[in-house]
C-alpha cells in the first residue's frame, strides 16, 4: 500500500496542475520524510523522487524542513539512511531554480545545506559520511555556486585539510569540490588556494601528498584555467622539477597538469612551450621494461610464423602489472597533443622536431597509448589544413606552404611505419592507422601516390578478415573512397583485381552500413576503371559482369535501407554512364528499374540525378525506350512543391533535350511546356534560371514547341525581365534566351516584336493608381536585352539607335524614357561601335545640364559604355572635354571610370600615359567625390600595367598635399579584388610602403589608408598577414581618443562637443573586426583585447560577441574588464526632454549590449563567474533591460545568426 500511495503522489506532484494549502503541504512533508526511514528500499527510492517535484510546489520553509531533516539523517549512524538522505539532498539541490533567477529560496537553501556539509566533512570518525558530503557540496558548487560567495571561505578552510585525508577516495572528492569552487570564487580565495598548494609543494611531505598537489592544480585549471594564468610563473618550475622524480604516477599529474596549462593559458604558456615539448618529447619513449630494438630484429620470424602460442607467450612476457610506465607515455602524448592542436604557429618547428618523434612511435606496444599517438599526429595534419581555403587561393604567384612542404618528405617514413600494422590483429590500431591516413589523403590529396602498393594489401586484409567487426570494415571501406578521390585513377590501375573482389562482396554483406559504404567505393572504382574525361589503356571489361551483378542486386531489392537503395541507385547510374556500352541486353532492363525508381516518392530525386548523369554521358546510352514514360513523369515533378526535385528535374530535362532531341515527341516536348510559366518568376531566381536554360534549348533544338513558347511562357519571361530582383545566373540565362529567339526568326517573335515588349512599361507606364514606379535595375536589365537582341540583328539595331537618340532629344519624352534610351545606348555601344552616329556626343553633353541626376548619371554612363565601343574616337574627345570642363568633371570622370573597368588591357595601353597625366592633375581636387572617383580611376587603371604604373604611384607617397596622398592610398584600395591578378606579386612587394601612411599626421590620410587596410585584410589577407606585427602598432593607436580632435561647437544656448576623430576610430575597429576573420591566427588576442575594451561602444560589443564564439577562453580570462563597459551601457539615462533619435541611440546601444551578454552566456565556464551572476541579477532587477534580454534570447533560439559588422 505505501509503495503504491508514494507511486500516486508522484504522479499527482508531477502534473502541473496541483495547488496544496499549507495544512496539506505539511502533511505531505512530514509524510514523506517518515517514508524516507521505511524498511522497504522501493518505498525510500520513491520517495526521494517525490522530492524532487515537491521542492517547486511548496514554500520556503517547508523546503527547509526537508532539508535540515536529510541534513541531520546524513549524519546518522544507519548507513542505508544516510545514503537515501544523501539522495535526496542531490535531488533537491538538481531541482532548486538556477543562481541567474535570483531566487531566495535557492540562496537560503544553499546557505542551510553548506552550514551542515562543511561540519560533517570536517568530522573525520566517518569516511563514508565525508565522502557523501563531498560529493553534495560538489554537486551544488557546480550548479549554484553563486549564491554561496559568503561561505567560500569556509568551504575552503574545510576543503584544503582533505587533500592529505589518508584515504584517496576523500582526496579525490576533495579536488573535485575544490575544482567547482574556482571559477565562481573571488580573486582572493584562489590566490589562497594557490598559495596553499605551492607552499605544500615546496615542502614535499610525500610523494603520495605531492601527487594529489599535482592533480589539484591540474584539476583547478581545467575548470578555471583563465585565473591560473597570473600564478603560472611560480607553478611551472615546481611541476617541472617533480617530473623528474623517478615516481611514474607523479609523472602522468604532471603531464596531465601541463595539458591543461596549455588548453587553458596559452598567452602565459608560450614561454614555456620549448620546456614542455623537450620534457614530452623525452618521456613519449620512456619504457624501460622494454627493448624495441630486439623487437625489431625478430619481427621477419614472428611474421613468419603466426602460431598463437608465441603470441600468448609475449604477452606473458610483456604484461608486466607493475609497469605503469605507459601512464607517463600517454599523458605525455596527450600534452604533446594539446601543444599542437593550440598553437599553429609553431607548425614548423612542431614537423621538424615533434614529427619525426611521433612517427617513430607508431611503434608503441600499447593499445591506449599508440591510439593517442595516432590522434596527435592526426591534430598535426589538422592544423596543417590552410585555415580557410581562400588563404590557400589568395596568392597562387607565392610558394607553397613550408609546412606542407615538409610533410611531403615525411610522407614514406609515414607510411613505412603503418603498413605493417593494417595487417595486425588489433583492430583499435588499424583503426588508427586507416583515420591517419585519411586525414593525409584530405591534406595532402596524391600525395599517397607513389605508396598505393603498400597501403593496398591492409585495406583488402580488413575487407577480406573474418574477424574484422563491422566498424573496422566501414573505416576500411571510408578510407579507400578517400583515397579514390584524391588520386589519379592510373595509380590504382595495377591493384583493381585485388581490390574489387572483396569491395563487391561487401555490397552483399547483410548490415546496411557496410553495404552502403560499399556502394559508395564502387560508385568512385567505376570512374577509375573507365574515366570518361580522359583516354585510357585500362581494360575494364573483365571486372563490368561482376560489378553490374553486385549492383543489380541491391538496385532491384525493395526490402531495404532507404541509404542503400539512394546509392544503388547512384552506382548503378555510374555503372550505366561510364560502362554503358559493355553491358550489352542488361542496359534496357536496368533503365526500366530506373523508370520503377522514378514512380516512386522515396527514390525519385535520386534517380532523376542519376538520369541527368546518364543522358550527359559520352557513351550516348540508348534512352529512348524509356523517354515516352519517362518524359511526362518528370514535366509532372515541376508541379511538386520540393526545391530540389523542381531544380533537378529541370535539368535532366535540358540535358535529354540536347542530346536526345530527335527522339522526342511533340507531345512530349508539350508536357514540359505547359509546365514551365509557373516556374518562372521572382519568387525562386534559381528555379527560374534553370527553366528559362531548358526553354532557350527547346527553342534551339525543338522548332515545334517554337509556337508554344510565343504564348505564356514568354510573358511570365518580360516580366521577369522588369523584376527589381533580376541579376547574375538568371539574367545571363533571359540574354541566351532571348537571342536563340530571335535567331530563329519566328514571325511574332521578332526583333522589332521583343524590343516593344521589353520596352512598353517605359513607353506606357500602367495608368492605375496602385501601379509601382520601375525599379532601376529594370532599366539596366531591359538594357541588356536590348543590347543582346541587337548583337545578333545588326540591321534593326541601326533603326533602333537612331529611335533612341531622337528619344532622349524629344522634349515630350519623360525622364524615364530618356534614362532607358541613355543605358540602352550605353549597352549597344558597348558591343558596338556607334561612331556612324554623328549626334550622340552632342546628345550625351546636352543630358549632363539635365536638371534630372538620374539622367545625368545614365548619361555618363552611355558615354563611358560607348567610348569602350569606339576607343579612338571617343576616348580623346572625353580626354580633351575633362581638361576644359570643370562643370562636367565630375560626370566625365564617372565616365571615364566605365571605360577603364569594361575596356580590355590591350585596348587601353596606347591611353595609358594621357590618362594617367590627366588623372594626376585632378587627384588634389577639393571635392571628396570627384578625388575617390580620380582614385577609383587610377586604381584600375594600374592594373592595366601593373610593373610600371605600380611604382610611379607608389612615388606619388612623397609628393604632393595630403589630398593627393589621400588619392593615392584610395587607388590602391582598387587594386586589391578578391580574385588572383598579376598585381599581386607586386602588391606584396610595396603594400608595407602604402600602410606606412597610416603614421601620415593628416587625420583623412590615416583613415582612408584604414580603408585600404580593411580591404587588404578582406579580399586578400596573404598582402598583409607578413606585415601585421609592424602594422597593428599603429592601427591600435588610432582606436584611442585623441583629446585635441575634440572641440565644442556652440550651438545657440547650447554648447555640442564633436570629436573629428570619430571616423578614423570607427575605420580602425572595423579593421579589428575583418582581423579576426582573416588573420586571427596571427593576433595577440590579449593585446587585441585591450584596445576593444576601450573602445566605441556598438562596435566593441558586436567584437565581444564575435569573439566569444572564436576564443572563448580568452574572452573568460578578461571577463571582468569586459563587463564594466557593459554595466555602464546599462545603466546610462537618458537626458529628459531629450530628443527622440536620442532615446533610439541609447536603446539600439542596450540591444547591442545585450546581445554581447548573450553571447558572452554562450560560454559555459562563464556563468559561474562571480561577477557574471552579479551583472545577470542586475540586469533582472531593472524591468525595461530584462526585456530586451529576453527578447534576445528569443531571438537568439529562434534563428542564430551573429551580429555582423558593416565594414563595406
Amino acid at each position: 500500500y505505501r509503495f503504491m500511495a508514494t507511486n500516486d503522489l508522484m504522479m499527482e506532484l508531477q502534473k502541473d496542475s496541483i495547488k496544496l494549502d499549507e495544512d496539506s503541504e505539511k502533511k505531505v512533508v512530514t509524510m514523506l520524510l517518515k517514508l524516507l526511514e521505511d524498511k522497504n528500499g522501493e518505498v525510500q527510492n520513491l520517495a526521494v523522487k517525490c522530492l524532487g517535484p515537491l521542492v517547486s510546489k511548496v514554500k520556503e520553509y517547508q523546503v527547509e524542513t526537508i532539508v535540515d531533516t536529510l541534513c541531520f539523517n546524513m549524519l546518522s549512524d544507519k548507513e542505508q539512511l544516510r545514503d537515501i538522505s544523501s539522495m535526496g539532498l542531490k535531488t533537491v539541490i538538481a531541482e532548486l531554480p538556477p543562481t541567474s533567477t535570483g531566487s531566495a529560496l535557492t540562496a537560503n537553501v544553499c546557505r542551510k545545506i553548506t552550514a551542515q556539509l562543511t561540519g560533517a566533512i570536517g568530522k573525520q570518525e566517518d569516511v563514508s559520511v565525508q565522502l557523501e558530503a563531498l560529493d553534495i557540496l560538489s554537486d551544488m558548487l557546480s550548479r549554484l555556486s553563486g549564491t554561496l560567495v559568503s561561505f567560500h571561505p569556509s568551504i575552503l578552510g574545510s576543503l584544503l585539510p582533505q587533500l592529505t585525508s589518508p584515504r584517496l577516495a576523500v582526496r579525490k572528492r576533495g579536488i573535485i569540490a575544490l575544482s567547482q569552487l574556482v571559477p565562481s570564487c573571488s580573486s582572493a580565495i584562489f590566490s589562497q588556494l594557490t598559495e596553499h598548494l605551492l607552499t605544500e609543494l615546496s615542502r614535499n611531505e610525500s610523494t603520495s601528498t605531492t601527487r594529489t598537489y599535482i592533480q589539484c592544480l591540474a584539476a583547478i585549471s581545467r575548470q578555471a584555467g583563465h585565473r591560473v594564468g597570473e600564478h603560472l610563473e611560480k607553478i611551472m618550475p615546481v611541476v617541472v622539477k617533480y617530473c623528474n622524480v623517478e615516481d611514474d604516477e607523479l609523472r602522468e599529474y604532471c603531464f596531465q597538469a601541463f595539458e591543461a596549462f596549455v588548453r587553458r593559458c596559452p598567452k602565459e604558456m608560450s614561454p614555456h612551450i620549448p620546456t614542455v615539448i623537450k620534457l614530452c618529447l623525452k618521456y613519449i619513449t620512456y619504457d624501460p621494461n622494454y627493448n624495441y630494438d630486439n623487437d625489431e630484429d625478430e619481427e621477419d620470424s614472428m611474421e613468419a610464423d603466426n602460431g598463437e602460442d608465441e603470441d600468448q607467450e609475449l604477452d606473458d612476457e610483456y604484461s608486466d602489472d607493475d609497469d605503469m610506465s605507459w601512464k607517463v607515455r600517454r599523458s605525455s602524448v596527450k600534452c604533446l597533443e594539446a601543444v599542437v592542436s593550440t598553437r599553429r604557429d609553431l607548425l614548423q618547428e612542431l614537423y621538424k622536431t615533434v614529427s619525426p618523434a611521433l612517427i617513430a612511435r607508431f611503434k608503441e606496444r600499447e593499445e591506449n597509448v599508440k591510439a593517442d599517438i595516432f590522434l596527435a599526429y592526426i591534430s598535426l595534419l589538422k592544423q596543417t589544413r590552410p585555415i580557410q581555403a581562400w588563404l590557400q587561393a589568395s596568392d597562387p604567384g607565392g610558394k607553397e606552404d613550408p609546412s606542407l612542404a615538409m610533410l611531403k618528405k615525411q610522407v614514406p617514413s609515414v607510411v613505412k611505419a603503418l603498413h605493417k600494422q593494417l595487417k595486425e590483429r588489433s583492430m583499435k590500431s588499424r583503426q588508427g592507422c586507416f583515420s591517419l591516413l585519411t586525414e593525409l589523403a584530405n591534406v595532402l590529396p596524391g600525395a599517397l601516390g607513389d605508396h598505393i602498393p603498400a597501403v593496398i594489401p591492409g585495406i583488402v586484409y580488413s575487407l577480406t578478415d573474418k574477424s574484422s567487426s563491422s566498424n573496422m570494415k566501414i573505416d576500411a571501406l571510408s578510407f579507400l573512397n578517400v583515397l579514390l578521390c584524391s588520386h589519379p585513377p592510373e595509380v590504382f590501375h595495377p591493384h583493381i583485381k585485388v581490390i574489387l573482389p572483396p569491395v563487391v562482396t561487401c555490397i552483399g554483406d547483410p548490415f546496411y552500413k557496410i553495404t552502403s559504404e560499399a556502394l559508395l567505393v564502387t560508385q568512385q572504382l567505376v570512374k577509375v576503371i573507365r574515366p570518361l574525361e580522359k583516354l585510357s589503356s585500362f581494360d575494364a571489361k573483365p571486372f563490368v559482369k561482376d560489378l553490374f551483378a553486385g549492383t543489380l542486386k541491391r538496385l532491384k531489392a525493395a526490402d531495404i535501407d532507404q541509404e542503400v537503395k539512394e546509392r544503388a541507385i547512384s552506382c548503378m547510374g555510374q555503372v550505366v554512364c561510364n560502362l554503358g556500352d559493355q553491358l550489352g541486353a542488361d542496359l534496357q532492363p536496368t533503365l526500366q528499374i530506373f523508370l520503377e525508381r522514378l514512380k516512386n516518392e522515396i527514390t525519385r530525386l535520386t534517380t532523376v540525378k542519376t538520369l541527368t548523369l546518364i543522358a550527359g554521358s559520352p557513351l550516348k546510352i540508348d534512352l529512348r525506350p524509356i523517354l515516352a514514360e519517362g518524359i511526362p513523369i518528370l514535366a509532372s515533378f515541376l508541379r511538386k512543391n520540393q526545391h530540389a526535385l523542381k531544380l533537378g528535374t529541370l535539368t535532366a530535362l535540358d540535358i535529354i533535350i540536347k542530346n536526345y532531341n530527335d527522339s522526342l515527341k511533340p507531345a512530349m516536348v508539350e508536357s514540359i511546356l505547359i509546365e514551365l510559366p509557373a516556374l518562372i518568376g521572382e519568387n525562386d531566381m534559381h528555379v527560374s534560371q534553370v527553366a528559362i536554360t531548358l526553354l532557350t534549348s527547346l527553342a534551339k533544338l525543338c522548332p515545334s514547341s517554337l509556337p508554344k513558347i510565343s504564348g505564356p511562357v514568354l510573358s511570365e519571361v518580360f516580366n521577369l525581365v522588369h523584376s527589381p530582383l533580376l541579376q547574375g545566373g538568371a539574367l545571363n540565362a533571359i540574354l541566351n534566351f532571348f537571342q536563340v529567339l530571335v535567331a530563329t526568326k519566328t514571325s511574332s517573335m521578332g526583333f522589332n516584336e521583343l524590343l516593344k515588349n521589353l520596352t512598353r512599361p517605359f513607353y506606357n507606364p500602367p495608368q492605375s493608381a496602385c501601379a509601382a514606379p520601375l525599379h532601376r535595375q529594370s532599366y539596366y536589365s531591359v538594357a541588356k536585352c536590348v543590347a543582346a537582341l541587337s548583337s545578333m540583328c545588326p540591321k534593326e539595331a541601326t533603326s533602333m539607335v537612331n529611335n533612341f537618340i531622337q528619344d532622349v532629344k524629344s522634349t515630350k519624352s519623360s525622364d524615364s524614357v530618356r534614362i532607358l534610351a541613355f543605358l540602352c545606348l550605353a549597352k549597344v555601344g558597348h558591343s558596338m561601335s556607334l561612331g556612324g552616329q554623328k549626334e550622340v556626343k552632342t546628345v550625351i553633353l546636352e543630358a549632363f545640364s539635365s536638371p534630372n541626376e538620374e539622367v545625368k548619371s545614365a548619361a555618363s554612363y552611355a558615354l563611358g559604355n560607348i567610348c569602350v565601343g569606339n576607343l579612338s574616337e571617343y576616348l580623346p574627345f572625353m580626354l580633351k572635354e575633362i581638361g576644359t570642363q570643370p562643370k562636367r568633371q565630375y560626370l566625365l570622370l564617372l565616365s571615364l571610370k566605365e571605360v577603364i573597368s569594361s575596356s580590355s588591357v590591350e585596348s587601353l595601353k596606347p591611353y595609358v600615359e594621357d590618362i594617367w597625366t590627366l588623372l594626376f592633375k585632378h587627384c588634389e581636387c577639393v571635392e571628396e567625390g570627384t578625388r575617390n572617383v580620380v582614385a577609383e580611376c587610377l586604381g584600375k587603371l594600374t592594373l592595366v600595367n601593373p610593373s610600371q604604373l605600380l611604382p610611379r604611384l607608389k612615388k606619388q607617397l612623397s609628393a604632393g598635399s595630403p589630398h593627393a596622398r589621400s588619392t593615392v592610398v584610395t587607388a590602391v584600395k582598387f587594386t586589391i579584388v578578391d580574385q588572383p591578378l598579376p598585381i599581386d606579386s607586386l602588391l606584396k612587394g610595396c603594400i608595407g610602403d602604402f600602410l606606412k601612411t597610416l603614421q601620415d599626421p593628416d587625420l583623412n590620410v590615416r583613415r582612408v589608408a584604414l580603408v585600404m587596410f580593411n580591404s587588404a585584410a578582406h579580399n586578400k589577407p596573404s598582402l598583409i598577414r607578413g606585415l601585421l606585427a609592424t602594422v597593428l602598432p599603429h592601427l591600435y593607436k588610432e582606436t584611442q581618443i585623441r583629446k585635441e580632435l575634440v572641440r565644442e561647437v556652440e550651438m545657440g544656448p547650447f554648447k555640442h562637443t564633436v570629436d573629428d576623430g570619430l571616423d578614423v576610430r570607427k575605420a580602425a575597429f572595423e579593421c579589428m573586426y575583418t582581423l579576426l576573420d582573416s588573420c586571427l591566427d596571427c593576433l595577440d588576442m590579449f593585446e587585441f583585447l585591450n584596445h576593444v575594451e576601450e573602445g566605441l561602444k556598438m562596435l566593441t560589443f558586436i567584437m565581444v560577441a564575435r569573439l566569444s564564439s572564436l576564443c572563448p577562453n580568452v574572452v573568460i580570462q578578461r571577463l571582468d574588464q569586459l563587463v564594466e563597459p557593459l554595466r555602464a551601457t546599462c545603466t546610462t539615462k537618458v537626458k529628459a526632454g531629450s530628443v527622440k533619435q536620442e532615446f533610439e541611440k541609447q536603446d539600439e546601444l542596450k540591444r547591442s549590449a545585450m546581445r554581447a551578454v548573450a553571447a558572452l552566456l554562450s560560454i559555459s565556464e562563464v556563468e559561474k563567474s562571480h561577477i557574471m551572476s552579479e551583472f545577470t541579477a542586475q540586469i533582472r532587477a531593472s524591468s525595461e533591460i530584462a526585456s530586451i534580454f529576453e527578447s534576445i534570447q528569443r531571438d537568439a533560439t529562434s534563428s542564430s545568426p551573429t551580429e555582423t559588422m558593416d565594414t563595406s
